[in-house]
């Protein structure tokens, strides 16, 4: 088979009119303009993909640029001592590029309402430049070259961007972003094509639009959360919500507040880690994930899900507890974490801690307390808290033990498992207020191993208490100010104004 060469080179770029930056001080018609600006140049690309798929001339090239939101303090502002975002640190020039301002129009309003009122400046809206990549142009699940290939005499590259992958990285959450003394500041965690890349992977790995995560997520290790999860929410939407709009299952599959829908699968074969969405308007509902096993999957799926700045993330799973004094069923509420995981060595090292976070700590103690009724000693005899170790290594027992519960020991660890500290780094890293709160299943370190009935009748007896609390959890938290959810102790120095 012969190279197919193109002699004749491009020369000539098309691109929509350019648009004049708008200063606004409303911040609904900034997210206004950065709609329009999105929504003209995304529709530019579909439509110019499509006339080439119909015989136009490929010797052109076709770009437009994502929308971009800047604002200029010249002056240092003091805020309130609380405020953990809302506000530069500094006096200077900040930007950030914006993606599917449809999908994160409270989330923006929101960010800029907080910036004009402490700043006292506007927000500029323009055209960026950073070319949107063809495939971010085109809305979930629409293929983009397949369709048309056989129509195209060219590269797809030749004619359009393609994502660049070695400007979608995590420099400015891993505050390894440095900008010189006149440079342009980040006003986000997350460039446009960064929060791109992660939106369209997620659908992949949970069968669900980005639209229908809540703000609000618990993660689990195990099928029988999830199994209760369902159950608990096709009832609520069967007696007519409790306060709750909608329920959305793997494949988008929506029941809406008073309908009654029957348990029969939704998918015949479920994605990698399947999402299930319990939502209430401004999505401030709960978001549940089956993330499996492994700190791999959990170190994935909180990379994408943190695009979408929720307020909170809890783990809910279960555990290998540690101390003598534990008995099965008990839970361990993380007050520290031993990072063995190594999937975040790069991004963030071991030797930084991941403080507690009082907010959250709180919520779970009081969420153990109502559901079980317990209080005072009694509460402490199935709770306790310390130090939870997350490993890579499942089979950790079958290596020589000297090693692994030395440092156990050493560290005062309580439980171990293989996602917790994980998901609370990527908390950390990102920014997102994180929690966890196990259940110990097994005592490999005291003989009590998990046998076939054991395990069925520990589950039927503990899942459905265990997830009362964590969804208990999340609705305490969707109760306080998200300004004060938001801890300074997740914040740098030089931090964001975006939350």
């Amino acid at each position: 088979m012969k190279n197919r060469i193109y002699p004749q080179a491009i020369e000539t770029v098309i691109s929509p009119e350019p648009v004049a930056p708008q200063s606004f001080h409303d911040p609904v018609e900034a997210v206004g303009a950065l709609r329009h600006i999105y929504e003209r140049n995304t529709k530019f690309l579909r439509e110019s993909f499509a006339a080439l798929a119909n015989g136009s001339d490929t010797n052109k090239r076709y770009r437009a640029f994502y929308p971009q939101v800047s604002v200029t303090t010249t002056s240092f502002t003091q805020v309130e001592a609380w405020q953990a975002y809302g506000h530069m640190p500094m006096p200077g020039h900040f930007a950030s590029t914006i993606t599917r301002p449809d999908l994160y129009e409270a989330y923006l309003t929101e960010q800029f309402r907080l910036i004009i009122r402490n700043h006292g400046v506007p927000v500029t809206v323009e055209e960026s430049t950073t070319p949107i990549p063809l495939h971010f142009a085109f809305p979930e699940g629409a293929t983009v070259e397949n369709s048309a290939a056989q129509h195209i005499q060219r590269p797809i590259r030749d004619l359009f961007d393609a994502p660049d992958l070695n400007s979608i990285d995590d420099h400015i959450a891993n505050g390894t972003f440095e900008a010189g003394p006149r440079e342009t500041r980040p006003l986000g965690l997350f460039t446009a094509q960064r929060a791109d890349y992660s939106l369209y992977r997620l659908p992949h790995y949970t069968a669900t639009s980005p639209e229908h995560f809540q703000n609000f997520v618990l993660f689990t290790n195990y099928q029988f959360y999830i199994d209760e999860f369902i159950a608990h929410a096709r009832k609520l939407m069967a007696q007519g919500g409790g306060g709750y709009t909608d329920f959305v299952e793997p494949g988008n599959l929506i029941t809406r507040a008073g309908e009654d829908r029957s348990p029969d699968p939704i998918l015949a074969r479920l994605p990698q880690m399947p999402a299930y969405h319990l939502k209430k308007p401004g999505h401030g509902g709960i978001t549940m994930i089956n993330i499996g096993v492994g700190p791999s999957n959990a170190k994935t799926i909180t990379d994408h899900v943190a695009v979408l700045r929720p307020h909170a993330w809890v783990m809910l799973g279960h555990c290998a507890g540690l101390r003598n004094t534990q008995a099965l069923g008990d839970y361990v509420l993380a007050h520290a974490y031993m990072r063995e995981d190594h999937v975040l060595d790069d991004d963030l090292p071991v030797w930084i801690p991941l403080p507690a976070l009082a907010e959250i700590q709180v919520a779970l103690q009081e969420a153990v307390a109502e559901v079980t009724g317990l209080s005072g000693y009694e509460l402490k005899r199935i709770m306790r808290t310390g130090t939870v170790a997350t490993i890579d290594n499942r089979n950790w027992e079958l290596r020589d033990q000297r090693g692994p519960v030395k440092r156990l020991s050493q560290s005062r660890a309580i439980a171990l498992d293989m996602e917790s500290a994980t998901i609370a780094a990527n908390g950390f890293r990102f920014r997102v207020p994180y929690g966890t709160l196990l259940c110990v299943s097994d005592k490999p370190l005291h003989g009590e191993l998990k046998l076939p009935g054991m395990a069925s009748e520990f589950y039927q007896r503990q899942v459905a208490q265990h997830l009362s609390i964590g969804i208990r959890t999340m609705e305490k938290l969707a109760e306080m100010p998200m300004e004060r959810l938001h801890s300074r102790k997740l914040r740098s120095f030089t931090e964001t104004a975006f939350q």
